[in-house]
């Protein structure tokens, strides 16, 4: 059975400082008829955005971010853990930094932990520990958590599903005539050196983090589907009927 690890963003899962329940449930729905198919790994953020449902504090101010995702993860957690349970799934917790991918004996630990999960049918909700991380040790997003993760977990391929749908010639917000790029065989050094917009609150990436998470698997010869989180018609066509109606395959 061949291996996916999903990526989605706090763009997605997040509304007016909220988890956003109805986008939150239809990825479930998604996952859940993706287990048919595949084996599935889940790269989740919005813990800082759950903890702030319960307390505000200024996420610019590195301490309080460490804070909300105290608080935040087990909130995200229980709510994935309460949609599953519907469909008879067990979800499972695993928190990384950028050490556990520092050394092949660090990575076989967490690729022998994530194997064993899906070996008896247990969900991975992958997330970065940022309630615990120090700057020098922080992935800095979950775009490029997600990449690590499908290469060093053996996936086949890297699903992110973001607030930005594709890859684009130009950028869509600004330029009405921008082209959607179906398929990229390779990256421009430019583009990987660009700013990184995000275009939500809590929010740490934006197309700029998507395309070096790419480039990473790409360069491994590996292979990534950027598409749509809001409306997952896309990503289900492409990844149990095989029909690439929209999004970016890069491969």
């Amino acid at each position: 059975m061949k291996r996916l690890v999903i990526k989605v963003g706090s763009a997605v899962l997040t509304e007016q400082n909220h988890i956003a329940r109805e986008r939150m449930q239809a990825l479930v729905d998604l996952i859940v008829d993706l287990r048919e198919k595949y084996e599935v790994i889940l790269v989740t953020s919005g813990s800082v955005a759950a903890g702030y449902t319960e307390l505000k504090l200024d996420k610019k101010i590195l301490a309080n971010k460490q804070a909300l995702a105290a608080i935040g993860q087990p909130l995200l957690m229980h709510r994935y853990k309460k949609k599953f349970e519907k469909y008879n799934i067990i979800t499972s917790q695993v928190l990384v930094t950028t050490s556990n991918f520092n050394t092949s004996e660090q990575i076989k630990i967490a690729e022998n932990a994530i194997n064993t999960l899906l070996n008896h049918k247990i969900l991975p909700i992958v997330n970065e520990n940022d309630a615990t991380s120090i700057d020098e040790l922080m992935l800095g997003d979950n775009d490029q958590l997600s990449a690590y993760a499908a290469f060093y977990f053996n996936a086949d391929m890297l699903i992110i599903l973001s607030d930005i749908d594709a890859y684009y010639d130009h950028d869509p917000r600004t330029n009405p005539n921008a082209k959607a790029y179906k398929l990229v065989p390779s990256i421009k050094e430019s583009e990987l050196q660009s700013k990184s917009t995000a275009n939500n609150d809590f929010a740490t990436g934006g197309i700029v983090t998507k395309l070096k998470a790419a480039d990473f698997l790409l360069k491994r010869g590996q292979k990534m589907f950027l598409a749509s989180g809001f409306n997952l018609d896309c990503a289900r066509s492409f990844l149990l009927d095989d029909e690439h109606k929209g999004g970016t395959l890069f491969q």
